[in-house]
């Protein structure tokens, strides 16, 4: 029998920051709504504070019940209370929750609201999920519970969960352990002379032999590097195979461990002699993801460092590539998703200055003409000095 990964200390933990987090923006209830069951997930915040994670696929939702809700979930706070789980299903495993408080049934906006009436809430509530929860879902909810006034907090949970526990640095530990060795077999694949497609699938190998969850495998080779993602974006690896002397680019990115996401990106030659020009491109773009890796530490703004990947993408010159016009970044946070900081110039969230015991990444992406698009992203733990790498691939293989 599958057992919890974190102790339950870590759990009531968990509880005792977010509450107080709670009582700082003078609240006293709070419903904090996830998604699970789908490639496109919000589950973050249930599973952080009860291990809940729904595998309802969410197809079902308008055909069997408009109202159903499939695949939602929630955790209903209050102070001075032990958090109450809404779940989706009327059948769950005691053994791997972190609270003995439940209630659950195939229609979650229905128990929501009968929970509400049997425990007298009324009144301000706080409520975290307007970036997923459907609309129609929410007027149902607010039918429901007319003597609620609804207040929307989306960072209240999120807002804790960017400073990493001991028990969350090591899952992030073994998840930097599996990324990188399926980016070792994906790289080494590509080099064998197997096609993009073999080679997703010897990462996706590795990472489903230890229980971790790909959301995207990237791969893509050749000079339209600069102009494409990928050939083929509804997989995002092709059937082709990449040819002696060609660039390939792989970003291997998902659930590596107990949710924790990590997404570490890789340029390489096959057969690993690059021309000139090859070299300079490929090595210029690892070079500023290690510069700007190795000025993080605790009290760096991300202004810092967005100053140290502008001055180097100048001095490299070349030409703009999707990547790079898609995300104008240098890097964010990491943690059940993406977390802040984002390092960006266009971020304007509160979260700009690094902490310890955060989780993060540096990237960038450079381009020249008719050559193609190089790519690197490293995965690291924030420390007292500087940084703990996660991602151990090589960044480059001459």
């Amino acid at each position: 029998m599958q057992k919890p990964y974190f102790s339950q200390d870590e759990y009531e933990h968990r509880w005792v920051r977010v509450h107080a987090e709670m009582e700082d923006r003078g609240l006293d209830s709070a419903l904090i709504w996830s998604r699970g069951g789908g490639t496109y997930e919000r589950f973050q915040d249930v599973f952080y504070l009860t291990n809940y994670y729904s595998t309802q696929s969410g197809a079902a939702e308008d055909i069997l019940d408009s109202y159903r809700a499939a695949a939602h979930c929630a955790v209903l706070l209050r102070r001075g209370h032990e958090p109450v789980l809404i779940a989706d299903d009327d059948w769950w495993n005691p053994e791997l929750l972190a609270t003995d408080h439940i209630v659950g049934s195939f229609d979650v906006i229905e128990t929501t609201a009968n929970l509400f009436r049997d425990l007298g809430i009324s009144g301000a509530v706080a409520m975290s999920g307007s970036g997923f929860l459907g609309l129609k879902y929410f007027q149902r909810l607010q039918e429901l519970l007319p003597d609620v006034e609804w207040n929307f907090h989306d960072d209240l949970v999120s807002d804790v969960r960017i400073i990493k526990s001991d028990q969350e640095l090591e899952a992030f530990r073994e998840g930097g352990e599996t990324v990188s060795r399926a980016m070792n077999a994906l790289l080494s694949a590509l080099h064998a002379g197997k096609s993009e497609s073999e080679a997703a699938g010897e990462a996706a190998r590795v990472v489903y032999g230890n229980c971790g969850q790909v959301n995207l495998i990237l791969i893509h080779h050749g000079p339209d590097t600069a102009e494409e993602l990928t050939d083929n974006p509804i997989a995002g690896y092709s059937s082709d195979t990449p040819t002696t002397g060609e660039i390939a680019r792989a970003w291997v990115y998902g659930a590596m461990f107990q949710g924790y996401w990590l997404d570490p990106g890789r340029t390489t030659v096959i057969g690993r002699k690059p021309s000139a020009e090859q070299r300079r491109l490929i090595e210029a773009c690892a070079n500023i993801v290690t510069a700007l890796m190795d000025a993080i530490r605790p009290g760096v703004h991300i202004g810092e460092i967005c100053a140290i990947g502008d001055r180097m993408r100048e001095e490299f010159g070349g030409v703009e590539d999707q990547m790079s016009h898609r995300w104008p970044l240098y890097g964010h946070g990491n943690g059940l998703f993406w977390d802040p900081p984002f390092i960006s110039h266009l971020y304007s969230g509160k979260h700009k200055v690094f902490k310890k015991n955060m989780v993060a990444s540096t990237e960038t992406f450079l381009a020249l003409p008719g050559i193609g698009g190089a790519g690197f992203e490293q995965n690291f733990i924030v420390t007292d000095d500087g940084v703990e790498l996660l991602t151990t691939t090589p960044m480059l293989e001459w």
